[in-house]
């Protein structure tokens, strides 16, 4: 599949990197392909390449290219077919009092301070976890696309940040973390159960999960949240509890 004919990005460029170790899978090499310039990927533009796959990281816009490894499926939840089963019920309950609020991007020293207390609890020694101010800001505070950051509040106190994508079809997530000392909580699934009402209320269809990765403990959460679709051989294909379109996954 030609991406460049499928989709009007004949000002782009598109090139691999160099690989550089799998973070999610050990002893593994990975490749990502980039499209460049950044400044002419615009909201629009951006959209039609998350359909293909892409997602980005700051202005940084890309999607895994590896050499002999296609474990990474884009994954899409059709929000208004979605519905929760029972232990996403008990963590929309659990954080009814939780109140979001929409921002647009912005640099601020409690989002930061949680931030960093998050990485050091959940991805400690997982290369995010020293991050610097600048790291951080680049990472998340920087796109050239239509952007959000959702503060969630109880009684007042921060206890979670999402930043979000608004696409023409959906919602892409970027990003999340919450306070991670916080007894039985279910952050991170609740920020997933209220970006897709937030899709429902705007009428748009998915939300993008980013990559999902079946042998990958962090990554293969993601298909729990169903309907949801896989973009394979470039098709978007149903995900079934077993897997893809009730197939043996390729991996490596």
């Amino acid at each position: 599949m030609s991406l460049l004919n499928d989709i009007p990005l004949s000002a782009l460029h598109f090139y691999l990197t160099a690989p550089y170790p799998c973070s999610y899978l050990p002893d593994l090499q990975a490749r990502s392909q980039v499209a460049t310039p950044a400044f002419l990927i615009s909201n629009t533009v951006y959209s039609e390449l998350v359909q293909h796959g892409f997602r980005r990281s700051g202005t940084y816009t890309y999607r895994p290219r590896c050499d002999s490894c296609n474990a990474c499926v884009p994954l899409r939840v059709l929000a208004k077919q979605f519905r929760a089963n029972r232990s996403q019920r008990r963590a929309w309950n659990r954080h009814s009092s939780l109140e979001a609020t929409l921002h647009p991007l912005q640099d601020n020293s409690e989002h930061y301070n949680l931030y960093q207390r998050y990485q050091h609890a959940r991805h400690k020694d997982g290369g995010m976890d020293n991050e610097d101010r600048e790291s951080y800001q680049n990472f998340l505070l920087q796109s050239n696309v239509d952007s959000l950051l959702v503060e969630f509040r109880d009684q007042g106190e921060l206890r979670m940040v999402s930043v979000i994508d608004l696409l023409s079809d959906g919602l892409s997530s970027v990003y999340t973390f919450y306070e991670p000392d916080l007894p039985h909580t279910s952050l991170g699934i609740y920020s997933v159960l209220w970006q897709i009402e937030l899709c429902r209320k705007l009428e748009l269809d998915f939300v993008y999960l980013g990559y999902w990765i079946e042998h990958s403990r962090k990554m293969a959460y993601k298909t729990q949240y169903r309907p949801a679709q896989g973009l394979m051989d470039g098709e978007w294909l149903a995900i079934e509890k077993s897997g893809l379109n009730s197939t043996e996954m390729r991996t490596p």
